[in-house]
């Protein structure tokens, strides 16, 4: 009789050894898998592998906590319960934090598993498991259920790895786009003051965030004539910084060969359906004006009135259609016309100057805005645009919301 119980207990302590040897074989596995960036549905395919065939596991519920909820990345065995209700079930065991066998529990579904296995990372829930179908008894269901927890928070580790690189790539693709986009758009806006005999203009460009969605040109089609073009575009980032490279290419283009701004301004809204499907919209004022004739034509396309201010009265330029890049056709085009005198401000700007938190009882609006111009009409352009400026932040006391562009022209 002592001999065969010596027999015995050398048994037990050879099969021990051996399971804990096989148990290093396959942690090496899942670890050597993980270094060579193996997707996370072959892991999760290993772990269901190593539960299935070599532990005996009969049934797995694995959930892991995803943005505030859980997901359950891998289930066999019975009939599915859904993520809900498995994590109700499991949040009955917030407290627990080592594997636990659920004999006890009276709960509906916990009652159909026989463990519950725990992952922490400091005090934090990333994920449990259920396991069923599984009897063992003494050291070797310690040993089991003490392996199948290292094995599960090693691929949870993984897993988490994996999606914080994911996060770190996206956020760096984000910074590269933005810096993309700010390199475009700074190609795009010309940041010189412009002035010889005629006319004089200066601009002041403040992107609320480091890229944004406003655009401004000026530029000269002959000698009798130049154009200048204020815009807003919808949405932020390369595409939209790339919608507006596109613009302004076409508008130079379309502007050097058609005298007729009403089919510029057409074939403007064409080029924008074609680019964008109607996903975006662009508001703009875009004028022409002939030194010889003193003739400006214009067109506002649903963007804020431009202001002209001829030393006595100002006058809101309306005319023109709504924003470009909503409908196939422009359901009405029509041109404004005004005879400019000489030494007139003509003033520009995007609808981020009338966007802003005001303290108590300030107020800021259009009719401010046309006083403001009343007054201050005969500065110079650049000097202009800068008094606006610190205005509104010394005496509105504004914190601007939005990114503002100001365009002002003298006219000789």
């Amino acid at each position: 009789m002592h001999n065969i119980d010596e027999g015995s207990g050398e048994d037990e302590l050879i099969k021990l050894l051996l399971k804990r040897q096989w148990e290093l074989n396959s942690l090496l596995e899942v670890t050597q898998a993980i270094n060579k960036n193996t997707a996370a549905p072959v892991l999760l395919q290993m772990l269901e592998v190593i539960l299935k065939n070599y532990l005996q596991v009969g049934k797995l519920r694995f959930l892991i906590e995803k943005q505030g909820s859980y997901v359950c990345v891998s289930k066999y065995g019975g009939e599915f319960e859904g993520v809900s209700v498995l994590h109700k079930a499991c949040s009955l065991l917030k407290k627990v934090k080592t594997p636990t066998a659920l004999n006890g529990y009276t709960d509906a579904v916990l009652s159909n598993y026989n463990y519950f296995i725990p992952i922490y990372h400091k005090n934090r829930p990333l994920a449990y498991a259920l396991i069923g179908d599984f009897t063992l008894s003494g050291e070797m269901m310690s040993n089991d259920l003490n392996f199948m927890q290292t094995l599960i928070n090693v691929i949870v580790v993984a897993l988490e790895n994996k999606k914080l690189f994911r996060e770190r790539l996206q956020a760096e693709r984000f910074q590269r786009e933005m810096e993309l986009a700010v390199e475009v758009q700074n190609m795009l806006i010309p940041v010189k003051i412009h002035k010889d005999h005629a006319v004089e203009a200066s601009a002041k460009y403040l992107p609320h965030q480091d890229i944004g969605g406003d655009y401004f040109d000026f530029f000269r089609l002959n000698k009798e004539e130049f154009l200048w073009c204020i815009a807003d575009v919808s949405g932020k980032g390369i595409s939209a910084a790339l919608l507006m490279a596109n613009f302004q290419a076409s508008l130079r283009a379309w502007a050097t060969v058609e005298d007729d701004l009403s089919t510029v301004v057409k074939k403007l809204n064409q080029i924008v359906i074609l680019n964008t499907k109607g996903e975006r919209f662009i508001t703009l004022f875009v004028a022409k004006y002939n030194e010889r004739t003193r003739k400006l034509c214009y067109v506002n396309a649903g963007h804020n009135p431009t202001i002209l201010f001829n030393g006595n009265a100002t006058q809101l330029l309306k005319t023109g259609t709504t924003m470009i890049g909503v409908f196939d056709e422009l359901p009405f085009l029509n041109l404004g016309e005004v005879t400019i005198d000489p030494g007139s401000m003509i003033f520009n700007y995007t609808d981020g100057l009338m966007d802003y938190e005001l303290e108590q009882d300030m107020r800021w609006n259009e009719g401010k805005l046309l006083s403001y111009i009343s007054e201050n009409g005969h500065l110079a352009p650049d000097k202009f645009n800068q008094n606006l400026m610190d205005y509104l932040g010394r005496i509105i006391k504004g914190k601007r919301i939005d990114d503002i562009t100001l365009l002002t022209l003298r006219i000789s």
